[in-house]
């Protein structure tokens, strides 16, 4: 496999009059990866989406799909979308929606086969004006994999999804990357990208503030959240070394350590009777909120 970047943005800038959407931003997508873009409102997330799909076109810097532009025909082939805001043909009913994108691909997927793959099969004779929501995201998702592409952008897919809809979108995920498909997930759900990832790029005010696997992207968040049961006040706890913060919510203490195993013995040490431990390093989810509030 090719370590060439599917997918690149190389030092662009995009202005909508006096907002900076992005700022000098470069990122890559690399072959046979799922890579999560995170990032709160206004970030530049989907901006960035739509220049590597040619929607949109940069004030500076370059936008590369396949090592070429994103306007060429044949890279447009390659790749498969679904965006956050989607209007479609509410009378087309789903099987004729996901027939007419398949037409567009040179080897696509049969739409039975596709509808047997996103768990839409009951739909396929319904308008698509008449679906739920939910259901429009799952039809969606459908015509996005039905050219076989081999990379995939969804912009904030699971939206809407019910929990077990959603598990079955992650378990489809896994298997087109397994398949040597590469993904660009856009989400708010950080549990989704903790799951699913396996390059995470954080933005911020339309700049990459940290990227890197999970496990690099947690090593940037020294801290460890322990809770237990116990006597000990609160106000001794904060005092010891290690401890980040310290609070109490009725009879259980919750402590943010920067030390967990130093704490763990104090607390053990100081009361034999202490229930409930619980130890937790910090998440994505802690990553995220501290990187961001450090660059707002």
């Amino acid at each position: 496999m090719s370590n060439h970047p599917l997918a690149e943005l190389s030092g662009v800038t995009k202005r909508f009059k006096e907002i900076v959407a992005l700022d000098n931003l470069s990122i890559e997508v690399r072959p046979g990866e799922l890579l999560a873009v995170l990032g709160p409102n206004g970030a530049g997330k989907t901006t960035a989406i739509s220049l590597l799909l040619g929607l949109q076109q940069p004030d500076s810097g370059s936008a590369r799909l396949f090592g070429q532009s994103p306007l060429v025909i044949e890279t447009r082939r390659q790749i498969g979308v679904m965006m956050q805001e989607v209007t479609l043909a509410p009378e087309l009913r789903v099987r004729e929606q996901i027939d007419l994108v398949a037409s567009y691909y040179a080897a696509p997927l049969a739409p039975d086969k596709v509808m047997e793959m996103t768990h839409t099969a009951a739909l396929g004779d319904r308008p698509y004006g008449k679906l739920s929501g939910g259901q429009k995201r799952q039809v969606q998702f459908a015509m996005a994999i039905c050219g076989r592409p081999k990379l995939l952008f969804l912009d904030e897919p699971t939206v809407g999804l019910d929990i077990q809809a959603r598990e079955a979108m992650w378990g489809m995920l896994r298997r087109l990357v397994d398949g040597g498909s590469s993904i660009v997930l856009t989400t708010h759900y950080l549990e989704e990208a903790e799951a699913l990832a396996d390059r995470v790029a954080v933005l911020a005010k339309g700049r990459v503030i940290a990227s890197g696997s999970v496990s690099e992207m947690r090593a940037l968040v020294v801290r460890t959240r322990i809770t237990c049961a116990t006597i000990l006040a609160v106000e001794q706890v904060r005092t010891w070394p290690g401890v980040g913060s310290a609070s109490r919510d009725r009879q259980r203490l919750h402590i943010t350590a920067t030390n967990a195993e130093a704490v763990v013995r104090q607390l053990l040490a100081g009361d034999a009777d202490l229930q409930e431990l619980e130890v937790r390093r910090a998440g994505l989810a802690d990553v995220f909120t501290e990187l961001t509030q450090e660059a707002a």
